[in-house]
C-alpha cells in the first residue's frame, strides 16, 4: 500500500512540476542557452536579444487579460552532458514555451526532456537538421546547415575562385561535422577538391592544422567552429601569415571574432542571419539597452556591435508571444498546437514554419571582417536559387 501511495505521490509531483506558470498573472518563458563554456559568448548574445525583447514587450494579452511575461534563464554550459539537467530545471520552473539553444548539439541533447514534458521549444540559431527531425515539439526560426553549407561552398567557388578547400572542425561535434559534410557535398558537386581534418575538444594549438592547410595547397579554409576556437584560429592564422580566405558559418558572426581579426591581414568571411543596418529603429533601441546596462554590455563582448544571434533571440521571443496569443492559453499543449500556423514579421524577416517545424527561409547574408574599421561589412545576400 505504501508503495502504491509513493508511486501516486511521485506522479503528482512530476505533474505539478510541469504545470505552466500562469498564476499571479504571469507566464513563464524558459531560456535554454549557454552562458559559459565554448559557446558562452554566443549564448550570452542570443540571450541578450531575448532579454531586450522582454523589456520592449514585458506583457502579453491572452483572451482580453494582460499577463506579465517572466524569463527563466538556465545556463546549459555549452555541454551535452549538462543539457538534460538544464532542461529539467526549465520544466520544473513551469515554462509554457522554451527558447534556445545556441549550439545544435546541446539542443539535440536536451530535446527529449522537453518532449517528454510536452513543452514546445523554439530554436533560435540551432541549425543542424537533427534538431527538429522525428519530433513534434521543436521548432526553429533560423535557416539550416544544408543550406548554409551549400551557400559557403558556392561562395568559395564562384566568388573566391577556389578549386581546393580545407575544412576544419571539432571531432564529434554535430554542428561542425554536419556543416563540413554539407559543404563537402556541395563543393565536390562544383568540382572542388576538399581536404578535411578534425581537432579534439579542448584543443588550443591550431598551428599544425593551419600548416597542413597551407601544405595541401588549399585556396580557402572553411572552419565551422565555436567562437572560442574561432578566436584562436584567427590569432594563429595571422601569426602564420595565412593568405588564403577563411570562411565560416554563423558562429563567427561575433565582435569577439572581429576583435581578433582587426589589425591583421586576414580575409575572413561568414554567413549569418542579419546584417547591421537592416533595421535602424531596432538597432537604436538595442544599442541604448546595451549601453544603459554595464552587465549587458559586458555580455555583448564590451561594445555595442550587434550580433545576428541577438536579433534572432529578439525575433524568437516575439514569435513565442504570437504563439501564446494564438493559443489563447499558457498551456504548453495549446501553444504547441498553435505554433505550426504561427507567423511573425521580425527584424530578421518573415517567420513561418514548414511541416517539420523548420523556418521557411531561403536567404543568408555574407559578411567580411573589415580589418581596419573593426566591423563586419555586408558582401551579399545569397539565396537557394543562387
Amino acid at each position: 500500500m505504501k508503495k502504491v501511495f509513493a508511486l501516486v505521490l511521485a506522479v503528482v509531483m512530476v505533474m505539478a512540476l510541469a504545470v505552466p506558470a500562469f498564476a499571479d498573472d504571469t507566464i513563464t518563458i524558459g531560456v535554454f542557452e549557454p552562458l559559459s563554456g565554448d559557446n558562452g559568448a554566443g549564448g550570452k548574445q542570443e540571450t541578450l536579444g531575448i532579454q531586450y525583447a522582454n523589456t520592449v514587450a514585458p506583457t502579453v494579452e491572452v483572451n482580453g487579460t494582460t499577463y506579465n511575461v517572466e524569463l527563466e534563464i538556465v545556463d546549459n554550459e555549452s555541454s551535452t552532458d549538462k543539457a538534460v539537467s538544464a532542461a529539467t530545471q526549465l520544466v520544473a520552473a513551469g515554462s509554457s514555451v522554451v527558447l534556445g539553444t545556441y549550439g545544435s548539439a546541446v539542443a539535440i541533447a536536451g530535446s527529449d526532456t522537453f518532449g517528454e514534458a510536452g513543452i514546445p521549444v523554439i530554436g533560435v540559431t540551432c541549425t543542424n537538421p537533427q534538431v527538429t527531425e522525428g519530433n513534434d515539439h521543436y521548432f526553429r526560426i533560423c535557416f539550416l546547415d544544408p543550406f548554409q553549407g551549400t551557400v559557403q561552398a558556392n561562395f568559395a567557388h564562384d566568388e573566391l575562385g577556389a578549386t581546393k578547400a580545407y575544412c576544419l572542425g571539432q571531432l564529434g561535434n554535430d554542428y561542425d561535422q554536419g556543416l563540413i559534410n554539407y559543404y563537402t557535398q556541395a563543393a565536390e558537386a562544383l568540382g572542388m577538391e576538399v581536404v578535411t581534418e578534425s581537432f579534439p575538444e579542448g584543443n588550443s594549438d591550431f598551428t599544425s592544422y593551419l600548416t597542413n592547410a597551407k601544405n595541401a595547397g588549399a585556396e580557402v579554409i572553411f572552419a565551422p567552429t565555436s567562437i572560442s576556437y574561432a578566436q584562436l584560429i584567427v590569432e594563429q592564422a595571422a601569426a602564420q601569415g595565412i593568405d588564403v580566405p577563411i570562411t565560416a558559418p554563423d558562429t563567427w558572426d561575433s565582435n569577439v571574432v572581429m576583435a581578433a581579426v582587426q589589425g591583421t591581414d586576414l580575409q575572413v568571411y561568414c554567413t549569418t542571419f542579419y546584417a547591421e543596418g537592416g533595421d535602424p529603429e531596432f538597432e537604436e533601441g538595442f544599442k541604448a539597452y546595451l549601453n544603459g546596462d554595464s552587465n549587458a554590455l559586458a555580455n555583448n563582448g564590451g561594445n555595442d556591435m550587434i550580433a545576428a544571434v541577438s536579433v534572432m533571440g529578439y525575433d524568437a521571443y516575439f514569435t513565442a508571444l504570437e504563439a501564446i496569443k494564438a493559443a489563447g492559453s499558457a498551456d504548453p499543449a495549446d501553444i504547441m498546437a498553435a505554433l505550426p500556423t504561427t507567423t511573425y514579421t521580425g527584424v530578421s524577416g518573415a517567420i513561418a514554419f514548414d511541416d517539420i517545424g523548420d523556418a521557411i527561409r531561403d536567404s543568408a547574408f555574407i559578411k567580411q571582417a573589415n580589418t581596419e574599421t573593426g566591423v563586419w561589412d555586408f558582401v551579399a545576400a545569397q539565396t537557394v536559387a543562387e
